[in-house]
């Protein structure tokens, strides 16, 4: 298994809940074939007050996609704060 993490911006199709349907990433399509996983932050996470700083919550999907030539991989996209989707990982 290999990570990638990227900040490649993607176009997301999503349905009238916001969760993905399909991706297109460098070209080629890709349509969620499982149930797609809401990313977000721990709930009551604890921060040190020292932290004056704290990471951005990540706030976003994890869903498994399949090209029609059968490359499968699981993807990680959330939503900037410009409206454009980020993709942020991909496993193969």
């Amino acid at each position: 298994m290999s990570i990638t993490h990227t900040t490649d911006i993607v176009t997301v199709w999503v349905d009238e809940q916001g969760v993905p349907l399909r991706m297109v990433w460098e070209g080629r399509r890709y349509r969620v074939t499982d149930t797609a996983t809401r990313l977000g932050p721990e709930p009551d996470l604890p921060l040190s007050p020292a932290i004056t700083h704290p990471p951005r919550p990540l706030r976003g999907w994890r869903f498994q996609g399949s090209a029609t030539d059968g490359d499968t991989r699981v993807f990680d996209v959330r939503r900037a704060d410009n409206g454009l989707w980020e993709l942020l990982r991909v496993i193969d």
